[in-house]
């Protein structure tokens, strides 16, 4: 059996651990391909908010299409020698949509995206893209949560539960 991914990125921190994430558990001798995608959304206040690589030198001065790229680039090089064919892709429009149309006309196998990108404020208001990619792709969809912080209150608790 061999697979074609889809990995999202939407330059956030918890996508390139998502990535992580499907490395950890997927054998790469059946992943025949990764595509990473990362879509700009024309009419969102903040169409690409990339912070994988602002510790990387970014001026801030680069179009939101080179922001995506950036990021495409951040999240390839963590599949870099790991054996499956890597491809990249920057679509525009809706995040959901396009995930799920490039999910579609890739006859994916697997989606993986992050979950927990935004402030809680957006996905109560908007709804979440995960959610959305989630019930409506053609494929399974591994939703990647960010670790919680263990706070003094959690540790206490799991030391004496």
């Amino acid at each position: 059996m061999t697979m074609r991914v889809i990995v999202a990125t939407d330059g956030s921190k918890q996508s390139l651990a998502a990535a992580r994430q499907l490395m950890a558990f997927a054998d790469p001798q059946k992943v025949t391909e990764v595509v990473i995608v990362a879509v700009v959304s024309p009419r969102a206040a903040v169409p690409f908010a990339n912070e994988l690589t602002r510790s990387r030198g970014s001026s801030g001065d680069l179009s939101f299409r080179e922001e995506a790229n950036n990021a495409l680039a951040v999240v390839a090089d963590v599949f870099d020698g790991w054996g499956p064919k890597v491809t990249k892709k920057v679509r525009s429009g809706s995040p959901a949509a396009e995930i799920v149309k490039a999910a579609e006309q890739l006859e994916a196998d697997l989606v993986v995206v992050a979950s927990g990108g935004k402030g809680l404020s957006e996905t109560i208001l908007l709804g979440s893209t995960a959610q959305r990619i989630q019930h409506s792709a053609p494929c399974p969809v591994l939703v990647s949560r960010p670790t919680p912080r263990t706070t003094p209150a959690r540790r206490r608790a799991a030391a004496t539960g």
